[in-house]
């Protein structure tokens, strides 16, 4: 991937913190130039801007941002998914540190490290930050900050109608923020803003994700220092509660190990890169890959507490849906006698989970992910 300037600004090292994200998230890293080059066209059609990366659970967008930085070191980098960094005092002032050292290493004498309790009132010292630092970039250079897992922001120490962690309305000539995020409504994306943007939607994208997932596996295999020697009918076996097995085999070329997608087995539409690491990691292990089971029980203890004051109509939604492939609205409120609108407020609370459809004049709702629908579907068993 080609570096995004000739001529990248001088900015402090990532806190350790970030450090190590970056370094884990960007092992074994293939593909996703298609996501490169929409955020390059923009930074070359737009003077300034927001660039919304946005992905289901599980679809790679950390390890994309992390590949991004790795070869982009003017890019300022902030990862909301570490504990404790959710907050907007934590981001104000994480940010704002790094903003300082950038200005001064400019030539700027106006701002100090020392900062004050009015650095993470509001969007105003940032803002300012930006300026200056816009005001002295050669006409080359631009200042990117890449925020990762903004779904993850927690707003409730913020203002009402505020911007999340108080992103600007406004930016300044060759300032750019990319965010990532899981699937949102279109009116709770937290963000009010008066400058050129774009979003990319990686569900958009099936046939690069499906292209890049190939080439991961084939990565992984022929540089793992794991023999892969399951069968297909012992991988089912060891896998059955997972809706895609995978069928491993030698190739005829020698040396060359490669997947055999003759179904029943390997799903040739598959695209969660969670997924697949997993299933890879866990392949010779006679149980469930156990950071699935901890990733799927983090999605369902959000999903609970998100619909927690319509618990008990939730799960009847929930266990329709762990049912069926894909169901309209209309077709739950039918099943269960209740109301559509009160339906969709749930499915709305669970929008990062679930992939929509067009079919016909209807929208049809499905658990995001195969595999974390038949997890749901096993722990929905013992409640009906």
């Amino acid at each position: 991937m080609k570096p995004i300037t000739e001529n990248p600004i001088n900015i402090p090292r990532y806190p350790l913190e970030f450090q190590q994200i970056i370094t884990a998230k960007n092992q074994s890293f293939v593909g996703r130039e298609f996501v490169f080059s929409a955020i390059n066209n923009f930074l070359n059609q737009s003077d300034r801007g927001y660039f919304n990366i946005i992905g289901e659970p599980g679809i790679g967008k950390s390890a994309i941002f992390a590949h991004y930085i790795s070869h982009n070191p003017g890019v300022v980098y902030y990862n909301v998914e570490i504990p404790g960094k959710n907050h907007v005092e934590e981001f104000l002032t994480t940010i704002c540190t790094q903003l300082i050292e950038i200005a001064q290493n400019q030539g700027s004498k106006n701002f100090t490290t020392n900062l004050t309790d009015s650095t993470t009132e509001d969007s105003g010292f940032l803002s300012l930050l930006l300026q200056q630092i816009s005001n002295r970039l050669q006409p080359k250079q631009r200042l990117i900050i890449a925020i990762d897992g903004c779904d993850r922001i927690d707003i409730n120490n913020q203002p009402r109608g505020s911007n999340i962690f108080y992103l600007p309305r406004y930016l300044p000539e060759k300032v750019y923020f990319i965010l990532s995020r899981r699937p949102f409504l279109r009116d709770k994306s937290g963000l009010l803003i008066e400058t050129p943007a774009q979003s990319l939607d990686l569900s958009n994208y099936p046939e690069q994700n499906r292209v890049d997932i190939q080439k991961y596996i084939k990565s992984y295999l022929n540089e793992s220092s794991h023999s892969i020697d399951a069968s297909a009918a012992t991988l089912r076996e060891r896998f059955q509660r997972t809706r895609s097995v995978r069928s491993l085999s030698e190739d005829n070329n020698p040396g060359d190990i490669s997947l055999n997608m003759t179904k029943p087995g390997f799903d040739d539409d598959e695209t969660n890169f969670m997924y697949i690491k997993e299933i890879l990691a866990a392949i010779n292990e006679n149980i469930y890959p156990p950071n699935l089971q901890l990733y799927y029980q983090n999605h369902w203890g959000k999903m609970n507490l998100a619909t927690s004051k319509q618990q008990a109509m939730a799960l009847q939604v929930l266990n329709i849906l762990v049912q069926e492939q894909s169901i309209s609205i209309e077709a739950v409120a039918e099943r269960l006698n209740a109301d559509e609108y009160e339906i969709k407020v749930i499915l709305d609370q669970w929008r990062e989970f679930l992939h929509l459809e067009s079919i016909g004049t209807k929208i049809h709702y499905s658990v995001y992910h195969a595999s974390f629908r038949d997890w749901l579907r096993q722990q929905m068993k013992s409640r009906f």
